[in-house]
């Protein structure tokens, strides 16, 4: 890798002048969003039918493919076949199509862009106590809130359906996540400005919660996850993917999964090109993280296949050490690609999608990774891209899908509902969005029937994709 040295986008991204702004009074907002069910009624949501000349999910897959590494693209297809739910996991540019066609309430957020149960989880606050909040924003981008809230509510109803749930009980957990996500936005309309940025869901709140509402059984899975979490830093992440060379850590060596750049190109001195990436993204960290990442040394990196969607776009792993080798850092160096929401919603602002997540994530987020910064660099094949970069694990956790219990997993609905509607309540309106809603279950009710419309869905399309890898249409890899 070597870096692009000349780009002023790589620091501030260069804004135009601002608009003068105006402030409506709370009546002017409550009456918009009231004026905005006479467009798109509540009801409406519960529509979800298949337009006449629907895109292919597959193709719609083969073209996002056209932009990865071609090597991880049957990995990322592996990675989706394996049940439904991981297929929806991978398909957000399939969803945002079909959202694409139906009724917008015209109440914009700053999107999550994939707002599935997935992403959301714990991390490590800058104060280092453990919150709870949405954490993957490659898609982000500005639209209507309720784009986040369909994906979301729709995710419950096909784990609901991978975990065995009945229709009944289903219907329950995806009621819980439009009426918490409701109720919590109605609290915040009736809240002060700063205490709804100030807002956020420590875990341990969450933990007496889950305690008073679930089994023990239940209970002592949530208590090692979290202790999990509390584990899962650059300590860790250095004794699982590091070994020491001549007195030096390095990168251990798992392909496809983890490759040292040494064995991507021979005969380069691509330690040096990392610490030149390292040098432009110092450039958009504040100056006390600047001088915080000042301390460290770079001495190793690597490719890494991450996540599910994910799959096929260029992820690196770069490795410090401190004042010793027992003082490491690992930051990820993701590619952040156009959202799969621009061609429905449009470009983002920023010219650089590596600062569009940053900035999103910086927006819906109550509190952000330390080392959030980004960067425009060419790699070892010469094409510029864009990436964002953050520590690789910050104390970070996430549900355990595959083992919920019915009341587990309507408790982490409730939980991701108003996790979402806090992020939404920063960059939105939250008096409008309120308003718009009511205190009625009308709109509940709406998306979870949508909800169980789209699972149905999101089977047909799965058995698509199936299809397509058994006639030799996609390469597929499993079991990576």
């Amino acid at each position: 890798m070597t870096t692009t040295e000349d780009l002023p986008s790589a620091g501030t991204e260069q804004a135009q002048p601002p608009k003068p702004l105006k402030h409506f009074t709370v009546a002017e907002r409550e009456a918009r969003g009231k004026a905005a069910r006479a467009d798109v009624p509540r009801k409406s949501h519960a529509e979800w039918t298949p337009q006449a000349v629907r895109p292919d999910p597959v193709e719609l897959l083969e073209e996002q493919s056209k932009s990865r590494v071609e090597e991880l693209v049957p990995i990322r297809y592996g990675r989706m076949l394996v049940s439904p739910f991981t297929f929806y996991r991978g398909a957000a540019y399939v969803m945002a199509a079909d959202l694409a066609e139906m009724p917008r309430s015209g109440l914009h957020v700053q999107l999550c862009g994939d707002a599935h149960l997935s992403n959301f989880g714990g991390y490590a606050a800058p104060d280092r106590r453990l919150v709870f909040d949405t954490n993957d924003f490659d898609e982000t981008l500005p639209g209507p809130f309720e784009w986040d809230l369909k994906r979301l509510v729709a995710s419950f109803a096909v784990a609901g359906r991978s975990r065995g749930f009945d229709a009944k009980t289903r219907e329950q957990i995806d009621l819980a996540v439009s009426s918490a996500y409701r109720e919590a936005m109605t609290e915040f309309a009736g809240m002060r400005t700063m205490d709804i940025w100030y807002s956020r869901i420590d875990i341990e709140e969450a933990a007496r919660r889950w305690k008073e509402q679930v089994s023990a059984k239940a209970t002592r899975r949530f208590e090692r996850n979290v202790a999990k979490a509390r584990t899962k830093d650059s300590l860790s992440a250095f004794a699982k993917l590091t070994e020491i060379v001549d007195g030096e850590p390095r990168f251990r060596s798992n392909p496809p999964l983890v490759v040292p750049l040494r064995e991507l190109a021979s005969g380069q001195d691509m330690v040096e090109g990392a610490r030149k990436v390292i040098r432009s993204y110092r450039r958009t960290l504040v100056g006390d993280r600047r001088h915080l990442l000042e301390q460290f040394r770079v001495v190793d990196a690597a490719r890494k296949v991450v996540g599910v969607g994910s799959v096929g776009t260029r992820a690196w792993i770069v490795l410090f050490v401190g004042r010793d080798n027992a003082d490491p850092l690992i930051l990820q160096l993701k590619e952040a690609q156009a959202s799969v929401l621009e061609p429905f919603l449009g470009k983002s602002q920023f010219s650089n999608h590596g600062q569009r997540v940053v900035e999103g994530q910086r927006l819906m987020q109550a509190a952000s990774d330390t080392m959030l910064g980004w960067i425009r660099t060419s790699g070892i094949d010469g094409v510029e891209r864009d990436f964002f970069v953050r520590q690789l694990w910050d104390d970070k956790g996430s549900a355990l899908v595959d083992v919920m219990e019915p009341a587990s997993m309507r408790l982490y609905a409730r939980v991701c509902g108003k996790s979402l509607a806090r992020a939404h309540a920063r960059s939105g309106d939250p008096i409008e969005i309120a308003s718009y809603l009511g205190t009625s279950d009308t709109f509940d009710r709406a998306l979870a029937t949508f909800a169980e419309r789209y699972a149905d869905q999101n089977e047909r399309d799965y058995e698509a994709l199936k299809a397509a890898a058994d006639s030799g249409r996609i390469p597929v890899e499993s079991g990576l």
